[in-house]
């Protein structure tokens, strides 16, 4: 099944919800229709739990980025340099599946609406985290408050990823990672 939500992924990134068919779903995650139907009870459910997928995939994959003894700003400049990279090439124009979902149908549909709002949310807490890290760490001075710079780097991270749809390129997507580290100052 993750094999198959994956692929629902893929699709959903890079075409968007509206523009993905049952067809599109059926084709690319190498099922009957049927079988989606008997899986999902439709497109929506389909969506539903590729958004969930794709969180705990992303979230392992930066997870295992910060599992380092390194300090709390180290530890962001690596959580921002891993979204400045998927944010780049193929994957940074196929997009990000939580952003697509804020963009597209968040406004519409509560259920959309509260994994998106799940998902932020707990990017803001793990880099407030982060910059109280930083700060016990002393690597970041402790006038910084951890929650207003948690907010303003969760804004640069889905920035870099909607930016990233429009090809921009390796050089400028690190510059903006070494502005921000300069929040932390």
């Amino acid at each position: 099944m993750n094999e198959a939500l994956d692929k629902a992924v893929r699709v959903f990134s890079e075409r968007g919800y509206h523009a993905t068919s049952i067809a599109d779903l059926t084709q690319a995650m190498e099922l009957a229709s049927g079988s989606v139907y008997k899986a999902f009870k439709d497109k929506r459910a389909v969506f539903l739990a590729a958004l969930d997928r794709y969180k705990s995939v992303r979230d392992g994959k930066l997870q295992q980025v910060l599992a380092t003894s390194k300090s709390g700003r180290e530890k962001i400049r690596d959580a921002l340099t891993f979204y400045a990279e998927s944010s780049q090439g193929a994957e940074g124009r196929r997009g990000c599946l939580v952003v697509g979902g804020a963009a597209e149908l968040a406004t519409f549909d509560e259920g959309v609406a509260e994994r998106v709002r799940a998902a932020m949310g707990r990017n803001e807490a793990l880099l407030a985290g982060l910059v109280r890290q930083g700060q016990a760490d002393e690597s970041i001075p402790p006038h910084v408050d951890c929650d207003a710079a948690a907010r303003l780097l969760l804004c640069i991270v889905q920035g870099l990823r909607i930016v990233g749809k429009t090809g921009r390129g390796p050089d400028e997507l690190a510059s903006v990672v070494e502005i921000a580290m300069k929040i932390l100052a």
